[in-house]
Order: C-alpha cells, then sequence, then structure tokens
C-alpha cells in the first residue's frame, strides 16, 4: 500500500469523523474519505487503463481520484487548465493516456474531435458531489514510459511541447513525509490550495496535510480569486483564507507582493496563518522583510519537477534570510565544481517517451552554494529561462521565435525574470508602426498559454547587432547586454506609468 494511502488508513481508523476534505460547501471526513478513494479506485481499475489524465477544477473530486489512481497504481496525469488547448493535446499524447476524466466535457469532446484524436464516452462518474466525464481514448501505439511511474508531471513548458517528467510513489511518499515534518503539520491544520491542484508543488502540499492527519481545503480556483496563471484577486485571496481559517497555504512571489500591497491599506490579515510557503520563482529578500513587518508568516522554498517538488525550505524554527532554506530530510545536496547545486534524494525516473536513464544526483541548471549551517543560497540559472512572479517557466526563445514569425516585428528579446508580465524589446520591420507591432503581438498572444504571453513591449534603440554589443558573431542575442541596456526602460514600464502596456 502506498505510504499516503496507508496513512489515510490510519486517520480513518483512529479518528473517522476529523475532517480530511472541504471545499468550503462540503466536508468529509477521514472515514468518508477513505471509502470514497478506495470506491474511485474500483471505478478507474475497472475500465482497464493503465494511465489516466484529470483535467478538473481544485476540488476534492481532484484529490479523491488522484489518491485512488495511486492506490490502484495506476499513472497519474494532471493537465493543468492554463496549458493552451495545443500543449494540453501534446501532453495527453505524450504520456499516452488512455482515460481523461474532467468536468469541462464539451471542451475536451470537441478538442478531443477536432485533432482526430478517437475516444468515447463512458459512464459518468460521481466522485463526492462532482459527476464528471469520463473519455476512453483508443490508440494504436503506446509511448515508453518508465517501469513503476506513479504520476507524470508537465509543468508550464520551456517551450510549446514541455517534457512529462516521470516519478515513483516512493518519491511522491518521500517528499510528503519531509514535508510535513519540516513545516511540524498536524491535525489540527488546514492547508488551503490556492495553486491548481494539477501543480506537483500543491498536490504534494495536499498528500503531506494528509499524511500528518490535517485538512485540505480545496475549494474552486475561482472562489480563491485565482484566475488562468497569470492574474488574480488578492482580496479574494485573503478573504477565504480568513473565512475557511487556513494555517497553512503556498502562493508565488507575485501573489505575496499583492497580499502585503493589500495589507499595507488596512485589510485584515488572516488570524489563523501560521505557514505562507512561498515558491516556484526568485523571491526578493525584501519582500520577506515587509511580510516580517506586517506579521504574514512568509517562508522561501526552493524544488523542482525532477526532484518530486519539494528540495529546501525555511521554516518558522529554522530560517535565513536571503536563503531558500535547509535541505528537506530526505534531500542531499552537493555542489559541482561550476557551481551548479545537484540534489539527490527523490529524482525521477526519467522522460516520457525517453529511454535513457536518469541519475540519482540530479544537476538542477540553477547556480547556488550552501552556507555553514546547510542553508542553500541561489546565485542564477545556468541557461536562459526565466520564471515568471506566477512561477511559469518560460524560454524566451520560443516566445521570441513566434514574434519575428510576424510580417510586423524584424527582432525581438524577451525578458519575465520574477516579474508579473513579459516584455518584449522589439525591433519592428521596415515599414511597420506600433499600430502594426501591436496588432502582432496581439496574434501572437493568442496562440502563447497566458504565462507566456507578451503584457507590454519598448521599441529597441537601434536594431540588435554585433556592433553595438547586442548580438553575437553568428547573431545569437548576446542577454546579458540587452538586459543591461533595458532593465532601467523595464523597471519604469513595471510602474504601468509608460504606453505600451498591452
Amino acid at each position: 500500500m502506498h505510504a499516503v494511502i496507508a496513512a489515510l488508513a490510519r486517520h480513518a481508523a483512529a479518528r473517522p469523523m476529523h475532517i480530511a476534505l472541504s471545499d468550503g460547501a462540503c466536508e468529509m471526513s477521514y472515514g468518508a474519505t477513505y471509502y470514497a478513494v478506495t470506491r474511485a479506485e474500483a471505478a478507474v481499475h475497472s475500465l482497464g487503463t493503465a494511465t489516466v489524465a484529470l483535467a478538473l477544477d481544485n476540488a476534492p473530486a481532484w484529490l479523491l481520484l488522484d489518491l485512488a489512481t495511486l492506490a490502484a497504481r495506476l499513472r497519474c496525469v494532471p493537465i493543468p487548465g492554463f496549458f493552451s488547448p495545443s500543449q494540453q493535446l501534446h501532453l495527453i499524447a505524450d504520456a499516452g493516456v488512455e482515460l481523461l476524466i474532467t468536468d469541462r466535457p464539451a471542451f475536451y469532446a470537441d478538442l478531443l474531435q477536432a485533432n482526430g484524436i478517437r475516444a468515447e464516452r463512458a459512464p459518468e462518474l460521481e466522485v463526492a458531489t462532482s459527476r464528471l466525464a469520463q473519455f476512453l481514448l483508443r490508440r494504436n501505439s503506446r509511448p515508453y514510459l518508465p517501469a513503476r511511474t506513479a504520476k507524470i508531471t508537465y509543468t508550464s513548458g520551456t517551450t510549446g511541447a514541455p517534457k512529462g517528467v516521470c516519478l515513483d510513489g516512493d518519491a511522491l511518499a518521500r517528499v510528503a513525509q519531509s514535508l510535513a515534518d519540516a513545516a511540524q503539520l498536524k491535525a489540527e491544520d488546514r492547508h488551503m490550495s490556492v495553486l491548481p491542484l494539477a501543480t506537483l508543488l500543491e498536490n504534494v502540499a495536499a498528500y503531506a496535510t494528509l499524511v500528518a492527519g490535517g485538512s485540505c481545503i480545496v475549494p474552486p480556483l475561482a472562489a480563491v480569486g485565482m484566475q488562468g496563471a497569470a492574474s488574480f484577486d488578492c482580496e479574494c485571496m485573503l478573504s477565504q483564507l480568513a473565512a475557511h481559517r487556513a494555517t497553512t497555504t503556498i502562493a508565488t512571489p507575485h501573489m505575496l507582493r499583492g497580499a502585503l500591497d493589500l495589507l499595507a491599506t488596512g485589510h485584515t490579515r488572516p488570524g489563523t496563518l501560521r505557514f505562507l510557503a512561498v515558491g516556484g520563482a526568485p523571491l526578493p529578500a525584501s519582500l520577506l522583510d515587509r511580510a516580517a513587518e506586517c506579521g504574514l508568516p512568509a517562508y522561501q522554498g526552493y524544488g523542482l519537477s525532477e526532484c518530486a517538488s519539494v528540495v529546501t525550505l525555511n521554516t518558522p524554527t529554522a530560517t535565513r534570510r536571503g536563503s531558500v532554506g535547509r535541505a528537506l530530510p530526505h534531500v542531499t545536496l552537493t555542489i559541482a565544481a561550476d557551481g551548479e547545486v545537484m540534489v539527490g534524494g527523490a529524482t525521477l525516473l526519467g522522460y516520457c517517451g525517453s529511454a535513457s536513464g536518469t541519475p540519482d544526483v540530479w544537476p538542477s541548471g540553477d547556480l547556488g552554494y550552501v552556507d555553514g549551517d546547510g542553508y542553500l543560497h541561489l546565485i542564477g540559472r545556468k541557461k536562459d529561462i526565466f520564471i515568471t512572479s506566477f512561477g511559469r517557466n518560460v524560454a524566451p526563445e520560443w516566445v521570441e521565435a513566434e514574434l519575428t514569425a510576424t510580417r510586423a516585428i524584424a527582432q525581438a528579446w524577451v525578458y519575465g525574470e520574477g516579474r508579473p508580465w513579459n516584455t518584449a524589446v522589439l525591433t519592428p520591420a521596415p515599414g511597420c508602426d506600433r499600430v502594426h507591432v501591436d496588432a502582432a503581438i496581439s496574434k501572437v498572444n493568442a496562440i502563447l498559454p497566458d504565462y507566456a504571453r507578451i503584457g507590454e513591449w519598448i521599441a529597441s534603440a537601434q536594431p540588435f547587432s554585433y556592433a553595438n554589443g547586442e548580438l553575437t558573431a553568428n547573431g545569437r542575442l548576446r542577454r546579458d547586454a540587452l538586459l543591461a541596456h533595458y532593465r532601467p526602460h523595464i523597471d519604469r514600464l513595471s510602474t504601468r506609468s509608460e504606453t505600451h502596456v498591452l
């Protein structure tokens, strides 16, 4: 039996009436939750499929079905709602999804049919208070998947076709237990999800809460103020945290910044909140200083999908300014000769479709150091990928290629590290003015997922060239030089005081 399912069974036996799951309107005890998981396990197992995709809003049903796949030893593939339709199709094909369970049947029926994916409707599935559609997908071939794969998680993607990270159940269990221990989770804790359960971090946090015997509060995302991947209603989030008496939650840096701005105006701080974990993107130390000043218990952490999510975490009993915390109990950290952070302890089995093995110690792609007291400090990323303040990975080359593929844009450089929207510095094509460029960006944004879209743009002072130091000899962008040149303009735009914010 999987460790999380075993913990659920223990709590159901010891405290059957204690609340395990709630969406705000309906509560489920541990006894009822364990029974519902066993029923859902039988239902999904009866269809004879091995790879099950969940395309659901946050709800008790999401967790019940996820736990059911763990119990049945099936492969679970969460589909992030903020993925573009083309990315969702890629995910479905790449993972070899055989059963898709969704609360949006019309959308997926149209999507599958329009793209020639053979699907038939299975009987509706009733889970908790949700009635869900099931699509059986017929395939001529199946992709290679590593043995023991329990979960296939797709990040927001560094290209238009993100990779599927294959994780086994033991890795997920180790991280959940370590997270429960580090955060000192208890049965009295009420963890409220304000991020999608389809993101691995939020998924594992729910496991940790259940391992500790606490309560998972999982309202629909709109109810807590989340709107897609790139906007949210901060007042709604704070109000819901207070209304649900949440003791723990997870937020991105941009969400924390919004909460602090609102609290500065006199908004009431959620009084029961004791641990607000912040991750997914770089976090300025000044933001944590502001949080401490207003009594908001914010603590920075760090994780990787390839390492089953959380790797390090600051906590109320062990925190250091400027660090991303100490390694969780199951993690080993080393620093390579070039400064790259190497992580061991719960690494991936491999990627979907690839038979290549993976190392036991994972190269993170981040540069950093561990201080004398064991706290990890990050310096920067080895590659050009940036992470928005909403925690979404974006490869600028992908977006730049889409922009320069239009007739109106000759050159493009895109930047969005730690910011709520992406900025493009553009060289308009000859004969094209701002009207043409705005129209071109609108067309590109329409085919990009929301986290990769351009929010504002600046006309380049002159075309990028080798002569002015903004291109290499072979025509590649010199990103450091472009950042040094245009950062002051980007910083001014962040106040929204200049025009051409889209």
